[in-house]
């Protein structure tokens, strides 16, 4: 299939070229193109951008990731050449915050962030000036334990989206309606090869995600955990056990819009299927220490206890600090639906909250 073309052109003008020459493209192709053009020009987050993340709701998030890395360092003994990698690392609050608290416990690691986005990048240089960039992770460091965090990462990866139809399994596709606006179709290419034979002959109409980017990430942390040793996290909205159904949706003005409207001008994203990342770790040789609910992450961590300790410090922002913690933990927030999921070296300790 013919690639993107100029990239100044706007993305549903190229995309409607593209489909109208050579047929329907992939969801996988669309969802890809259009967060690599989102990314790249804009800084998304916060109140004046379309989305908002757990560090930048309080910095108590950062400050627990801290923690429970340099916790996990120094059981492992204290490595002295030790790397904090972080995938997608947003304005950089998340590393600022961390890089505090590890550094009351004697911990400072070198500083790497993957990082594609320009727009982000000055950004990130201003909250962490130490930080070293890489555009994947194939040049990160080869010597020395790897602490590796990814916050809302692996959900804007591109996913791959099987449907059940009366021919048989077909991949989703992207395609045009009478008034060219983009909807999805089913692909005319069998597919049941695809699916796990327990799961072929699932109802007409059954949809079934999978998320390659993800898996592969996965894959590489858990390789380069095997390797060199080091903990990781990987936090994201999503579930851990199999399901089906399509979670794809899209942010705009923290509004949800529908995916299919304006291609590289919102944020899409997906949910992350946790059970397919554990069975990626654990075929890989490295520990899955566990995938919970973010909630019970951190308060197992004392979430609790560091806000009382904030709002003690000021209490003017006793009551701003309680309601980022409710934010962050309560089952009916951010609580339930994201989880943490933890990734060790088989020679380092087992991590708290799992």
């Amino acid at each position: 299939m013919a690639g993107i073309e100029d990239n100044r052109d706007p993305l549903d003008a190229i995309f409607r070229r593209l489909i109208a020459n050579y047929g329907p493209i992939t969801l996988m192709h669309y969802m890809g193109e259009s967060n690599a053009r989102y990314y790249s020009g804009k800084d998304p987050l916060g109140s004046a951008g379309d989305f908002i993340t757990a560090p930048e709701i309080s910095q108590m998030f950062g400050e627990l990731i801290g923690l429970w890395l340099a916790d996990m360092w120094i059981r492992a003994g204290r490595s002295d050449k030790v790397h904090y990698v972080e995938l997608g690392p947003g304005r950089g609050t998340l590393a600022r915050d961390a890089l505090r608290a590890m550094k009351k416990y004697g911990l400072e690691p070198k500083v790497h962030f993957v990082e594609s986005s320009a727009a982000l990048k000055d950004i990130q240089l201003a909250a962490v000036p130490q930080a070293q960039w890489h555009h994947d992770m194939s040049t990160l460091p080869a010597r020395g334990p790897l602490l590796i965090v990814g916050n809302e990462f692996l959900d804007a990866l591109p996913i791959r989206q099987l449907v059940k139809t009366a021919q048989g399994w077909r991949e989703r596709m992207v395609g045009l309606d009478a008034d060219e606006r983009f909807i999805p179709v089913a692909g005319d290419k069998p597919m049941d090869a695809a699916i796990p034979e327990a799961r072929r002959e699932a109802e007409d109409g059954t949809l079934i995600e999978t998320c390659p980017g993800a898996a592969s990430v996965t894959y590489e942390i858990s390789g380069r955990l095997l390797a060199q040793g080091g903990a990781a996290l990987l936090i994201d909205y999503g579930y851990d056990e199999p399901r089906t159904g399509s979670t794809l949706q899209a942010l705009r003005e923290h509004k949800m819009v529908d995916p299919f409207a304006m291609p590289g001008e919102a944020d899409l994203t997906a949910h992350v299927d946790f059970a397919a990342m554990a069975n990626v770790v654990q075929a890989r040789g490295v520990r899955h220490l566990g995938t919970v609910t973010q909630g019970h992450w951190l308060r197992a961590l004392g979430i609790e206890a560091r806000a009382q300790s904030l709002a003690r410090v000021a209490p003017q922002h006793a009551e701003a600090i309680q309601s980022a913690m409710h934010r962050l933990v309560a089952e009916d927030q951010m609580g339930s639906l994201f989880k943490v999921m933890g990734i060790g070296a088989p020679e380092w300790p087992l991590g708290a909250g799992f």
